[in-house]
């Protein structure tokens, strides 16, 4: 299971071996200078759209990166599990979508509350 990780200066996103495999990528480290805002996502499944290179499992899993008018977003999130949508500028990707197991404290912690 993939680990979400805010520090002070960056968000990083570490994945297990099978999961590096699945999303056809290593891990992911964005510095908190690239970040927007951050909102919390209800349909974290549904929330994904575009097409995707990884890994797609209707209605249980969703992991890599999806590609859409709006740009590109890394997307890490499965069944029943709440996620934050993460928006981000100058970087790779237009934004991130991670499951997160408390939503509220990522969205305080980059926020800066």
């Amino acid at each position: 299971m993939s680990t979400v990780t805010v520090t002070a200066d960056a968000v990083e996103v570490r994945l297990t071996a099978a999961e590096k495999a699945a999303a056809l990528r290593a891990g992911l480290r964005v510095p908190r200078s690239a970040v927007r805002s951050v909102e919390i996502v209800d349909d974290a499944l549904g929330a994904a759209r575009g097409v995707r290179t990884g890994l797609g499992v209707p209605g249980w899993r969703k992991l890599g990166t999806w590609h859409s008018r709006s740009g590109r977003e890394f997307v890490d999130v499965r069944h029943g599990q709440p996620a934050v949508r993460i928006h981000l500028d100058g970087h790779g990707y237009s934004c991130l979508l991670l499951g997160v197991d408390d939503p509220q404290a990522v969205v305080a912690t980059l926020s800066g509350v």
